[in-house]
């Protein structure tokens, strides 16, 4: 810096798409928040002159990953996004995958932009490439669209068996369902006999040629993704849902990508519950860790002088991770019904869930949802924008039973309608909700009764942030074969790569401190705070390298390195990457993690926080400027 010059602030301006963070949603369990927000965050940064998938990859438009971000933008940001979204959709693209084409061209690609923008110039310049294309599939002589292989087969990665075939044939029967809308909606009116008799063939057929009574395979297993699509497709009828629930479950055999599919489906057969369960079993390591995004994950075996070992192939933020869009459209219900959110629901699939609050910016103007579930009281409060009409549904299965319905003070149901507020009409009732028809304007329902609280999930609350010390002022030391290193990387006698002791300090969570050797007793990490400060556990965060967590430990705290004393805690380290060591408080200056088992893999600490009265969920904000 120059004589004279007076330094006012040292900023950065990100890199990112002309775009705000102007959607929003918010519950009563800090663990969903924060997932939303992580991936509103992941789909931001996956967001350049178009979509790309990683920026640490790829950074290509897959066809498939882009239809996911753009729902995305419609709950997350302002108009600016639907630029992308527009740019995206006219390039009429088709992808070297035929399950990504299908996706891109049907239900969740063409014609949901035309349903949340209302744009038909823009439906209406698509229609004959995407007829174009969806063409090329026929019709085999079981009845099902015979499988069309152009490119890459590819439907999903994860475990277990993809069954692509079932997949195919659904993804195509909702593509042409779509198809079927668009041709309406642009005039193309021509074209619905052909279309009616290949969506006839396959429903007809479709049951017969796949359904095994125990889920819908075309081979000897069931594949939770098939069994999904069969249902957001609209092909497996309600007499199937329990089945392919079971086959579902909560634990998931699918990658991020198809997951999307599978917890709508859950949400659609009524499982929202399960949904929900899953959604947080899938992402419960990611939303523990300091990293501020989505990443994706996959496992793959490396081998090296000492033997094989699992290693992490991942990309940091990956933007095939929508699970904001299921909290958003599904658990809170609220989703366009018409082009251009003319008319929209709000149907709540909350479960568990005790408060909801969700904020989306529509074409129509700015959209406010708030759900409370308090005592026998069940509120919806709206801000709907003008030039809509929203339908509102109380859920019945989160009532044994309900008493009565109010609109502004006034009772308008009481197990029938009743009575009559100036802007809401009833709009009838079915087995899952009773209905209003509710006019632009700032509402408030509520329906008393009696509730169903109970809760399979702890809600977790957000923590404080004095809760971790400061470790700026910290030093580090690391000793792998009797040998110690000082807070400083050692790279080439170990093999080691960005293994540094300080980058387990750093506040970076891709980075830290990793033996890229087996772990045997003797290993040790140790901390010196400066001074003496009180902490009743540590915390140490290996999600980055999942399988790099300590077979056995002892910590030790001194304010005297030539006296360490007996272990304050011993344990085994936690398979999942976080490992939470707490203990009787302390108040020492130095810290010490000796490895006490022996494993044929690396041991790895890619950040350590010293905590007094440590809760692990961590509030994480929500700003443009976030990195």
């Amino acid at each position: 810096i120059p004589a004279g010059v007076t330094v006012l602030g040292v900023k950065y301006r990100e890199s990112g798409y002309n775009t705000e963070f102007t959607g929003s949603f918010k519950c009563n369990d800090e663990d969903y928040n924060s997932l939303w927000e992580k991936a509103t965050r992941t789909c931001y940064l996956c967001m350049r002159d178009r979509f790309m998938d990683c920026p640490d990859r790829e950074r290509r438009e897959w066809l498939g990953d882009a239809v996911l971000q753009m729902e995305e933008c419609f709950y997350a940001f302002d108009l600016s996004s639907h630029k992308i979204i527009k740019k995206f959709i006219r390039s009429r693209q088709i992808n070297t995958l035929p399950g990504q084409d299908l996706i891109a061209h049907g239900e969740y690609g063409d014609w949901n932009y035309y349903l949340y923008t209302g744009d038909l110039d823009t439906l209406s310049f698509v229609y004959p490439n995407t007829k174009k294309y969806l063409d090329r599939y026929k019709i085999a002589a079981n009845g099902v669209s015979e499988k069309l292989v152009h490119g890459w087969d590819w439907y999903d990665w994860g475990k277990g068996y993809v069954d692509r075939v079932v997949i195919q044939a659904a993804e195509y029967y909702g593509a042409m369902s779509a198809l079927r809308k668009m041709a309406v909606a642009t005039g193309n009116l021509k074209d619905l006999p052909e279309i009616d008799r290949k969506l006839n063939s396959i429903r007809e057929n479709f049951d017969r040629v796949f359904w095994k009574g125990d889920g819908y395979r075309s081979g000897e297993k069931n594949d939770e993704r098939a069994n999904a699509m069969a249902v957001c497709a609209g092909l497996a009828d309600e007499s199937k849902w329990d089945v392919i629930a079971k086959i579902i479950g909560i634990d998931g055999m699918c990658g991020p990508y198809f997951e999307r599919w599978v917890l709508e489906a859950l949400c659609l057969m009524g499982k929202e519950e399960q949904s929900l369960l899953r959604m947080y079993n899938r992402y419960e390591l990611q939303i523990k860790a300091n990293i501020t995004t989505l990443y994706e994950y996959v496992v793959r075996a490396h081998e090296d002088k000492n033997g094989i070992h699992s290693v992490n192939y991942t990309t940091l933020n990956h933007g095939w991770n929508v699970p904001n869009t299921i909290l958003s459209k599904f658990i809170a219900g609220v989703a366009p019904v018409d082009a251009g959110w003319e008319t929209y629901h709000v149907l709540p699939q909350e479960a568990f869930l005790r408060s909801l609050a969700v904020s989306i910016t529509t074409v129509k103007g700015q959209l406010d949802v708030d759900i409370k579930k308090i005592g026998s009281e069940y509120s919806i409060t709206l801000n709907s924008p003008s030039k809509t009409i929203a339908t509102v549904g109380f859920p019945k299965k989160t009532f044994s039973r309900i008493q009565s319905i109010s609109a502004g003070g006034k009772t308008i149901w009481d197990g029938k309608c009743i009575g009559k507020v100036n802007g809401i009409d009833f709009n009838g009732e079915d087995d899952k909700y009773i209905k209003f028809n509710v006019a632009p304007g700032k509402w408030n329902l509520t329906a008393k009764g009696k509730l169903n609280l109970a809760s399979p999930k702890q809600p977790s609350l957000a923590s404080k942030p004095e809760n971790k010390l400061n470790k700026k002022s910290w030093t580090v030391s690391a000793c792998i074969d009797g040998q110690t290193y000082k807070a400083g990387p050692w790279r080439k006698k170990y093999n080691i790569v960005n293994a540094g002791s300080v980058n387990a300090i750093d506040g970076d969570s891709w980075t830290g401190w990793r033996v890229m050797q087996d772990q045997v007793p003797g290993q040790w990490f140790a901390i010196d705070m400066g001074k003496p400060q009180e902490f009743d556990s540590i915390v140490l965060d290996n999600t980055w390298a999942i399988h790099d967590w300590p077979a056995g430990y002892a910590v030790y705290a001194t304010n005297d390195t030539d006296n360490w004393g007996s272990p304050v805690a011993e344990g085994a380290g936690d398979k999942d990457g976080i490992t939470v060591v707490k203990f009787a408080k302390q108040n020492a200056m130095h810290i010490k993690i000796v490895q006490t088992g022996t494993r044929n893999q690396f041991w790895s600490i890619f950040e350590v926080d010293v905590c007094n009265s440590y809760q692990l969920t961590q509030k994480s904000g929500m700003s443009k400027s976030r990195n």
